[in-house]
């Protein structure tokens, strides 16, 4: 592939991911109006959300490994027609258990989305632009998170439906760019061993390499979920916020690790090293979680919430980049292993953060707090014991 050739697949690529991750924001605004028409309120939202991350934990590893074998092109396209057709079912739906199926069925579409085009970067970048070219994906992933609220809450004054349909049209409409212009790069090699079972794979991303960062992964997705699930409520508990200055602090901070993904973090890779980016902004995360606790004032609550979004914003693709750079011949298998592990902690955050926050408002971010710091921790023991040299900058 030509250097315009692999530019414009990573755009291609950049824009599935925003869809994704934009069809995944949209709904959230229109999910507590939407379900009064089904006369169900917080706990059924709840295992929705568990939902499509029980369907992402399921088939991206194995989503990852089927694109190592069979090329990354055909399980994108596939991934976003379940996803567009998920979405115009979720809007279609008139029974409690439509919603649920919908909602499977969009998380998996999105695990046959995210694994393949994590791997795909990796095909199309040199061992050096790796982190660039992650930290684009990344940052088209916080971009479509950011913008889908407020495209929801604008599309829902049409009707609450609208936004589903045309998320799924959306999606079609990728799925056709994708088929047209997306080059197909296979990896088979006669040394891959048989597709294994999910729990089998789960064990042997035990032994890899990389498994402190897929440690990681889990830890800052739980703790991003534990955040996101509670500030809303935490914020209207404590201090009466309304909606729309809750969304301006969920949104500038997003913003804001969106610039910076694009435009700062390649160089602080390059200055400073991945694994230093991940153990800063490791603890700076689990400041800020804790802070929360402790101020007040709308604008001290902006920043600090603007921090913690920024901190988990330049972890991803700093962890994504190690992965990928340990991973080998196994891209679609570390990408599948990543996107596990991020969805088991979409799930269990959420969770536990909502049973917490009943018993304390405070005590979910208290907990986030012990596994962040946790977390760095190992980290930084198994860097200073195992891989010394990634404490080094890349340049």
């Amino acid at each position: 592939m030509t250097e315009k050739s692999n530019k414009l697949a990573l755009y291609l690529l950049m824009f599935n991911m925003f869809i994704t991750m934009g069809g995944i924001g949209i709904i959230v605004p229109v999910m507590p109006a939407y379900l009064q028409v089904f006369g169900v309120g917080g706990q059924v939202l709840g295992f929705l959300i568990a939902g499509f991350a029980l369907a992402q934990f399921l088939f991206s590893p194995v989503a990852g490994d089927l694109s190592d074998r069979h090329g990354r092109k055909m399980f994108i396209i596939g991934g976003l027609i379940v996803y567009g057709s998920s979405q115009i079912l979720f809007g279609l739906a008139t029974e409690v258990w439509v919603l649920f199926l919908a909602r499977f069925l969009s998380g998996t579409g999105a695990a046959f989305i995210m694994a393949p085009i994590m791997a795909f970067v990796a095909d199309i970048t040199t061992y050096e632009e790796r982190g660039k070219g992650m930290g684009m994906i990344g940052a088209a992933m916080s971009l479509g998170f950011m913008i889908g609220p407020g495209v929801g809450g604008f599309l829902s004054e049409v009707n609450l439906t609208f936004p589903f349909f045309l998320a799924g049209a959306v999606a079609y409409m990728a799925a056709i760019l994708s088929a047209i212009y997306l080059p197909n790069i296979k990896n088979i090699r006669e040394t891959i061993a048989p597709r294994e079972k999910l729990f089998r794979q789960m064990v042997k991303s035990v032994k890899t390499s990389y498994f402190i960062f897929l440690i990681i992964v889990f830890t800052f997705s739980f703790g991003i979920a534990n955040f996101q699930a509670t500030l809303t409520l935490y914020l209207d508990h404590k201090f009466g916020y309304t909606p729309s200055e809750i969304a301006i602090i969920l949104t500038v901070g997003g913003f804001a690790g969106v610039v910076l993904q694009m435009f700062v973090v390649n160089k602080l890779f390059k200055r400073f090293g991945e694994m230093k980016v991940i153990l800063v902004n490791l603890l700076l995360a689990a400041a800020m979680m804790l802070l929360v606790i402790y101020i007040s004032g709308f604008f001290i609550i902006l920043v600090v919430a603007t921090l913690f979004s920024i901190a988990t914003t330049f972890i991803r693709p700093a962890v994504n980049t190690l992965i990928s750079k340990l991973a080998g011949n196994e891209q679609g298998f570390a990408a599948g292993m990543n996107n596990a592990y991020m969805s088991l902690g979409n799930m269990f955050g959420p969770a536990l953060a909502g049973v917490l926050f009943d018993w304390n408002p405070n005590s979910p971010y208290i907990l986030g707090t012990c596994v962040l710091v946790s977390c760095f921790t190992l980290a930084y023991l198994w860097t200073v014991k195992k891989a010394p040299h990634l404490m080094k900058a890349t340049s």
